[in-house]
């Protein structure tokens, strides 16, 4: 990953934007819909935004920001920024952030606009019944690894849950008072025929994501097990242990 990704909370925090046309203008509404109070250069602050045209103003601009360690993003030149502002699909409290790295906007609104079609309206609304039910579901799921195995369930395509389809008010509730088992007990295997991530199948994808360890060769590519969750042990072995660890285990070779 060349960056970071982050969240930032915004609300009353001071924002400090330079610059008088359109992409400022821009800037600033949207650090309005964050809650950021927008304030003047001689304020302290710690991010600042520099949309302005002229080049040799803005790079001054810039330098005297970076001076005070103040972290800038420089409109429309990516190699001065230290953070980029993503395209956004805004279902709150749901935010789902697109960025290039500043390699090209045009892409990430593209990704945008396409987002903005899958996505239901009521996405939002499903995040905040599930912040809701949080006692709830930890009651009857109290060991991490189920209750995670279970959101994960419900979550699928075609789940109870399914954040791709249209959750009515009663969805979650229904949920828990169904028959949701925790799922995704035992071993898969994936046989690799290829080093590109892009070549898995929906179902190796799928157990990857889900995946609570990885017992894999040596040789197998990073870009393969990066696909796996963050928090998956990832275990080098030329052997599976005799009793794989309870939760989801997968194991990935080469094929034969």
């Amino acid at each position: 990953m060349h960056s970071l990704p982050i969240l930032v909370r915004m609300s009353g925090r001071p924002l400090i934007v330079l610059g008088d046309g359109q992409a400022a203008a821009a800037k600033r509404r949207l650090a309005e819909r964050a809650g950021a109070r927008l304030c003047g250069e001689e304020e302290a602050a710690a991010l600042a935004i520099v949309a302005i045209d002229d080049v040799d103003e803005a790079v001054v601009a810039i330098e005297r920001l970076k001076a005070r360690g103040i972290l800038v993003n420089a409109v429309d030149r990516p190699a001065l920024c230290d953070f980029t502002l993503p395209a956004i699909v805004d279902r709150d409290p749901v935010l789902i952030a697109i960025g290039t790295g500043g390699a090209s906007a045009g892409l990430a609104k593209a990704l945008r606009q396409r987002l903005e079609t899958m996505l239901p309206a009521t996405l939002g609304d499903l995040a905040i019944a599930l912040h809701g039910a949080r006692a709830a579901i930890r009651a009857r799921w109290p060991a991490p690894e189920a209750r995670r195995r279970a959101i994960d369930a419900a979550l699928d395509p075609d789940g109870p849950l399914d954040p791709f389809g249209v959750a009515d008010p009663g969805a979650v509730d229904r949920w828990l008072s169904g028959d949701a088992g925790a799922s995704d007990d035992g071993l898969a295997r994936i046989a690799l025929g290829s080093a590109d991530p892009d070549d898995l199948t929906l179902r190796d994808a799928r157990a990857l994501a889900r995946a609570d360890r990885l017992y894999h060769r040596a040789d197998v590519p990073p870009a393969i097990l990066a696909r796996a969750r963050a928090d998956a042990a990832r275990i080098p072995c030329d052997t599976l242990p005799d009793r794989p660890e309870p939760g989801l285990s997968v194991d990935i070779g080469w094929k034969q």
